[in-house]
């Protein structure tokens, strides 16, 4: 009789992975060496140095947490494992083993993003896994800013307070929208919600509003640390479109954004062509590149 062999699911490491073995979770015991090697790219890495701040640890509550290599002598990259997967630069061929190790956890993930040649190298790894991807963005332009934009800023440019939350949350979900083809609020939308007003009591959103109370323009700061701000959520009312306004809403942006951290810096679509001029015209510069990956 032939023997059977047992089944082997597509996301589960085969026996011939070693993924576990090259990588580590890291402890609250590894918190100095990753902060200072997050802090030597602090653009590329601002979202993972953000959830270090927010839990004052490397290891974060719940059920996220961070990878590294298994030699702690060798702590040069990491990746975030929660919601999303965010790698820091790296190697593709590393790239491909956190991927792996994700992939291991049987977890559903939102999205990965990050440097281009890492996400873009886990791609055929997460694609064998049990979650569809949506969409691959492979080339989206990481730019930054580090002083006051040359163009005019605008002056009624504000940071919302959280009693604008109800002009400010139709806006921030018509712009995540326009991005990703679905509205936040479609099942409940609590966690967004959630986002919104922490956003707001934070300051980290800048509106301006018409003399009915509508909003023209939105941004957000969606990640604060002390050495980067990264600009998320860039909104114009469609009413108020084709007006040439984005520019000085942008420069005024920038010039917020310079109170909480030395560098501004934002990614956006290589096809959103109307935007690279914009952040061209503000003074963005190009540093590397980002690519997300949606589920």
């Amino acid at each position: 009789m032939a023997k059977i062999l047992p089944r082997v699911l597509p996301w589960l490491p085969s026996a011939k992975d070693d993924s576990d073995q090259l990588t580590r979770v890291l402890g609250r015991e590894d918190t100095p060496a990753l902060l200072a090697m997050l802090d030597k790219d602090p653009v590329s890495n601002i979202f993972l140095r953000a959830q270090v701040d927010q839990h004052g640890t490397a290891a974060p509550d719940g059920f996220a947490r961070i990878l590294a290599p298994s030699d702690p002598a060798q702590l040069v990259n990491a990746c975030w494992v929660g919601a999303n997967i965010v790698p820091t630069p790296m190697a593709p061929s590393l790239a491909q083993i956190y991927a792996r190790r994700a992939m291991a956890t049987r977890q559903r993930f939102a999205s990965v993003f990050g440097p281009s040649e890492a996400v873009m190298a886990m791609e055929p790894i997460l694609a064998r896994g049990s979650q569809q991807i949506f969409d691959v963005r492979p080339n989206q332009p990481l730019l930054v800013m580090d002083d006051l934009s040359p163009v005019e800023p605008s002056p009624t440019l504000r940071p919302a307070t959280i009693d604008d939350f109800d002009a400010v949350l139709p806006a921030s979900a018509a712009m995540f929208e326009e991005e990703l083809g679905y509205s936040p609020l479609s099942s409940g939308g609590g966690y967004y919600r959630s986002r919104v007003r922490q956003m707001l009591r934070n300051g980290h959103t800048f509106i301006d509003v018409d003399q009915y109370g509508e909003i023209i323009f939105k941004a957000d700061l969606g990640t604060v640390t002390s050495h980067a701000t990264q600009i998320q959520g860039v909104w114009i009312n469609p009413r108020y479109r084709g007006q040439s306004l984005a520019a000085n809403y942008m420069a005024a942006v920038v010039n917020h954004a310079l109170t909480f951290a030395p560098v501004v810096s934002l990614y956006v679509n290589d096809y959103n062509e109307p935007a690279l001029r914009t952040y061209e015209r503000v003074g963005f510069r190009q540093i590397g590149t980002f690519a997300t990956i949606l589920f």
